[in-house]
């Protein structure tokens, strides 16, 4: 048997009403209904005090996430124009022209590597100057 302390306390009126009924139900006691409350309230104040002392720390993050995800949608708009842009002023490579689609996937080649070399190194193309290529 686990060791109970005794607690005296004085409740309002129709607090009180209220408990006596709850505990007229077969299977309740006053103890355990009360024990269920101090419980719950001590568990929602812990909580609490855990979702205070977080809430800062995740307000900034959640805004921190709101400009990654706002800079996402500015970079992808800004690949989509551009993409559009230059497919529309670039004449098509004709299906014979090998020399062509050679120097196209050569270029492609080099683009996809310049990508990793900025990635890997953690570097960013806006607001610094283009690094030369190979």
């Amino acid at each position: 048997m686990a060791d109970k302390v005794r607690h005296q306390l004085f409740l309002p009126k129709p607090l009180s009403d209220r408990l006596e009924a709850l505990a007229a139900k077969p299977g309740a006691s006053k103890s355990a209904i009360l024990t269920d409350a101090v419980m719950a309230w001590l568990n929602r104040r812990g909580a609490s005090e855990l979702e205070d002392r977080f809430a800062i720390r995740l307000d900034r993050m959640t805004q921190a996430v709101g400009r990654v995800e706002r800079d996402t949608h500015v970079t992808l708009e800004t690949l989509a124009l551009f993409i559009r842009f230059e497919l529309s002023i670039q004449a098509p490579l004709g299906e014979n022209d090998h020399a062509g689609r050679a120097l196209a996937a050569k270029r492609f080649e080099a683009f996809v590597q310049q990508v990793g070399r900025q990635v890997a190194a953690g570097r960013r193309s806006l607001g610094s100057p283009p690094e030369q290529q190979p």
